[in-house]
């Protein structure tokens, strides 16, 4: 029965000294509180009276969002700076007695260090340089953690929020600025405008003139063409006149038709050639000519 009583005592201190870690968690294990092991995931087994869990720490990446400080720049700007600070422990037994509360001596360290690094710039480099004070933070704060058994993996500034007064500020320069690229914008776009308008009125001008000068060229050649033509009349005709070699009265003839045909024009004086002054003498001529022919 006394054995019964022993078993049993010995199966609760058994299941009471069982412990279970996790995965991704760590235990801080104390004996006769002084450090004595770091348990990872798994089955342990703690000796009563003996042993203590000093801390359950946890292993994954945490992330520490802090409240906005006020920080003053270099040119007499007071804002409002909140960070985001990602870290991870990778020595239990230091973070468990390296520090009291590390989490607020982060957030300290980390007030402090952005104090000294927006102290050192103006605003316009503050709002614009989120890349340089991430990563001074980040190597300032890493270097004073690694005694803590904490690795700084990286810092971000979440939110910088000037003065009321420096936002209206930077919102009437922001407008300004948009009026002015909008007023060169119209601008280069009236002058290109205007520049296209030149080129098509200087193109039209060229096309016209071609056509003007094509226009007279085929003109001038169409009458040239024509005088060529009544030239080449003429001298075959000429021709034709000389091989049938005509006597002098079929000659004075064709004076006389020629006569009549300026008679039927518009001039009121009508200059006869020597040749055919004398009509009396070509009147019989003419009747001879007629009775021939018949």
């Amino acid at each position: 029965m006394i054995f019964v009583i022993l078993l049993v005592i010995l199966l609760v201190f058994a299941i009471a000294s069982l412990r279970i870690v996790p995965e991704a968690q760590t235990c801080v294990i104390q004996r006769f509180g002084r450090y004595h092991a770091t348990w990872g995931p798994g089955v342990h087994f703690l000796v009563p009276v003996m042993d203590s869990v000093a801390k359950k720490i946890s292993m994954k990446e945490q992330v520490a969002d802090f409240e906005p400080q006020p920080v003053i720049t270099k040119d007499n700007v007071t804002m409002q700076i909140d960070t985001v600070v990602y870290f991870k422990i990778f020595d239990p037994q230091m973070f468990t007695y390296g520090v009291e509360r590390p989490i607020t001596a982060i957030e300290n360290l980390c007030a402090t260090t952005l104090r000294n690094i927006v102290g050192g710039m103006d605003l316009d480099s503050t709002l614009t340089g989120r890349d340089t004070i991430n990563g001074e933070i980040t190597q300032i704060l890493d270097e004073a953690t690694d005694k803590w058994g904490i690795k700084i993996n990286r810092v971000e500034v979440k939110n910088i929020m000037p003065p009321r007064e420096i936002q209206e500020s930077m919102e009437k320069q922001m407008k300004a600025e948009r009026d002015k690229r909008q007023a060169i914008l119209l601008a280069e776009g009236e002058k290109q405008a205007a520049i296209t308008r030149a080129e098509g009125e200087k193109e039209s001008a060229i096309l016209r003139a071609d056509a003007a000068r094509e226009k007279a060229i085929r003109e001038a050649q169409g009458q040239a063409e024509a005088i060529l033509t009544v030239q080449r009349a003429r001298a075959e005709s000429i021709k034709l006149m000389n091989e049938a070699n005509p006597s002098q009265r079929v000659l004075a003839l064709q004076g006389l038709d020629a006569l009549g045909k300026v008679a039927d024009g518009q001039a009121t004086k009508i200059i006869i050639p020597s040749e055919l002054q004398n009509l009396g003498g070509l009147i019989p001529t003419m009747k001879e000519l007629a009775s021939e022919e018949k």
